[in-house]
């Protein structure tokens, strides 16, 4: 090697490591501290340059570095693993009274010496271990069955509050003592609410089953043997322990460790420090409060004895710790009965079994339906119409059947049986080997077509206002529609003649319709009804390929080059693009003026929104909410469901509600609707 080119590698290194270091910096002031310094944009191009540098230097690429994170190739199954010291489960607690006889249990086992402990949320995910060898993240192990796991290292290194390596804290004693350079921390990854919602709408659009709620979707995104999947869903991690290398304890008192935890860069629950149990008691009722304005899911508390002494010496059942106890928050269920189970036929023929319930209060709303998602789903919980059922509600989160009460049964239940014949048209009903959804395979079914109308119509799509349900039902029968784009041959006198359409909604609607020909780019490309495209994946789609016609032209490998688009969608897109139908449908769409191209300044950031997270609420005289959404993403922006420290500005019409009081008391900037439209400038 020359002098010149030692030179440049040099230069090459050094900039490498500086970029690490600046984007762990804001990585860590991002996903543990809800406070970021810079814009996305801003630190998407550190990413990318990082990248490049590492592209042309494969050799100076090293598992902590930043670039690690995105997942590599798919694995083939995952090692076991056995931990140190095992990851036993905690014994719940459901009242008050159980919280004091663990706390005189406690004291009984302390014998008179000073005892405190320390609250912590419980957060509803899964546990993982987490290796450090030299301050470097080594591996990642599920909890398995408490003593062996399995090495998900790969997917771990994909959840970005995750350091990959921990930042060494000078000038604070007893922070990074040379003796742990090599530890083990473990915590609960989970899927935030609005992730939750996000993956739950895409899979919803695509006609997958939804997931039932955040822990289950967590769980099943950490065995992801693709950690691109993984690395799409955004998993988050709260840690809750540290050990040192030999499976003991790392600090005298858990409340150290937390503290060690949260200066290394770890994210760390809500906690307290309490001297008694009516300080745990008190600390339990004030969580609960709070519970639904939590960007994550909890199902209560978790009380530790603070001293590692006394941990030690009070020791462990075979199952549980006796130094530790889980208090549970009251489940929001409901118990009623299952009146029928009917199947609804989506738009891409998958048939979906629901249980038709009686009316019942949950969690303030009245409940009438729950989904079955599939056939599997019916027979692992044995329902059968008639049967009572206990119905749960968790948040936000669509109701789901949790089990059968069978000491209810009268003998009088029916069993269901998912169709062989498409309960709309009839057609064939197939279920390919190795999946959980049966789909109508007819390729006129009207209950498909019907499905795709309203799709295209919708408000995220095409938004033609005035094409509901029951009109969209009429053109099928009177076949005045064999696709959507039959829906830009309409004529005022075959509108007018439908029922319940005077002339002038006639008009109306026809002025909708053709109103539509000017949306943006990504809500038709969400109107097609791609499988696994959704709302945001469309966006990206739209936004990296810039036409209907080159993103129709994409290969899978461009496909999955763009950003958080993965494998799977790839294949579904290049899929749907393959076939003929498909094609003429573009091509029909095309001719008849729909617009098909982005717009040039569409793709532009505006340095007033790029990066910025913006979350709308209330009531906006001069556009619809998705109107002004489209022009945030439009300009660079970002919007967002909840508010949080994350959030720049809540855009806030009439009516405005909770989101608002939240704004003001984090101090989120606010805006009225006339502020919206200057930033605008429109």
């Amino acid at each position: 090697m020359t002098k010149t080119q030692t030179g440049t590698k040099n230069a090459a290194a050094d900039e490498i490591e500086s970029l690490r270091e600046e984007i762990r910096h804001h990585e860590e002031l991002y996903y543990v501290y809800d406070s970021p310094e810079i814009s996305d944009a801003d630190y998407d191009q550190l990413l990318a340059r990082l990248q490049q540098l590492e592209k042309v230097h494969p050799e100076l690429v090293t598992p902590d570095s930043p670039t690690q994170r995105v997942g590599g190739r798919p694995a083939e199954g995952f090692p076991e693993h056995v931990h140190r010291r095992p990851m036993l489960s905690l014994d719940n607690s459901y009242n008050i009274e159980d919280l004091r006889a663990f706390d005189d249990r406690c004291r009984k086992l302390a014998d008179g010496r000073p005892l405190e402990y320390v609250a912590e949320l419980k957060i509803d995910g899964l546990s993982i271990s987490l290796h450090y060898e030299d301050g470097v993240l080594a591996r990642g192990v599920t909890r398995g069955d408490g003593r062996v796991g399995e090495d998900v290292t790969q997917n771990a290194r994909t959840i970005r509050s995750v350091p990959l390596r921990i930042r060494e804290t000078k000038g604070q004693a007893g922070l990074f003592p040379n003796a742990l350079r090599d530890f083990e921390v473990r915590g609960e990854a989970y899927l935030s609410r609005k992730e939750f919602e996000r993956i739950n709408a895409e899979r919803e659009e695509a006609e997958e089953p939804r997931f039932a709620n955040p822990r289950n979707a967590a769980a099943g995104t950490i065995r992801q043997l693709d950690p691109r999947i993984v690395a799409s869903r955004r998993l988050d991690l709260f840690a809750y322990d540290l050990l040192a290398a030999d499976g003991r304890k790392a600090f005298d008192s858990h409340w150290h460790a937390l503290e060690w935890l949260s200066a290394a860069g770890f994210r760390v629950s809500e906690r307290e420090l309490c001297r008694d149990i009516e300080a745990v008691i008190a600390f339990c009722d004030r969580m609960e409060a709070l519970r639904d304005t939590l960007e994550y899911e909890i199902d209560g508390v978790v009380v530790k004895v603070n001293s590692a002494a006394l941990q030690d010496e009070f020791g462990a059942t075979s199952k549980s710790p006796r130094w530790a106890i889980a208090y549970k928050y009251p489940a929001r269920q409901a118990t009623t009965k299952v009146v029928d189970i009917v199947v609804q036929v989506g738009r891409t023929g998958a048939l979906t079994p629901v249980a038709i319930l009686e009316p019942v209060q949950l969690a303030g709303t009245t409940v009438a339906r729950a989904t079955l998602h599939n056939e599997d789903e019916i027979r692992r919980l044995g329902v059968k119409i008639g049967d009572w059922v206990t119905i749960e509600k968790s948040g936000e989160i669509i109701p789901k059947v949790l089990k059968v009460v069978e000491s209810r049964r009268t003998g009088a239940e029916k069993n269901f049986r998912m169709p062989k014949k498409c309960p709309v048209c009839g057609g064939v009903v197939s279920r390919p080997e190795g999946e959980v959804v049966a789909r109508c395979v007819a390729a006129d079914c009207p209950a498909q077509l019907k499905a795709r109308l309203l799709h295209f119509a919708g408000r995220r799509a095409m938004r033609i206002e005035g094409l509901g349900d029951a009109l969209a039902e009429q053109l099928v029968r009177d076949r005045h529609v064999r696709d959507v784009a039959d829906l830009y041959n309409l004529t005022l006198e075959t509108v007018s003649n439908l029922e319940r359409k005077a002339e002038k909604s006639a008009t109306n609607l026809l002025a909708q319709i053709e109103a539509s020909k000017q949306r943006d780019l990504p809500q038709l490309v969400f109107a097609l009804g791609i499988r696994h495209v959704g709302e945001r994946t469309a966006a990206l789609l739209a936004r990296a390929f810039r036409s209907l016609d080159r993103l129709a032209a994409a290969t899978v490998e461009e496909l999955d080059a763009v950003p958080e688009i993965g494998l799977t969608v790839a294949e579904s897109v290049r899929a749907w693009f393959d076939d003929e139908g498909n094609r003429q449908l573009c091509e029909r769409l095309k001719a008849l003026g729909v617009r098909t191209e982005l717009a040039a300044g569409e793709a532009v950031a505006d340095e007033k929104f790029s990066g910025k997270q913006f979350v709308l609420t209330g009531r906006l005289e001069s556009m619809t909410r998705e109107e002004a959404g489209s022009a945030i993403e439009s300009r660079g922006g970002r919007v967002t469901s909840s508010v949080s420290k994350k959030t720049d500005y809540v855009v806030a019409g009439e009516d405005a509600g909770s989101k608002l009081d939240k704004a003001r008391a984090l101090g989120v900037a606010v805006l009225d609707e006339r502020n919206f439209r200057e930033m605008l400038g429109v």
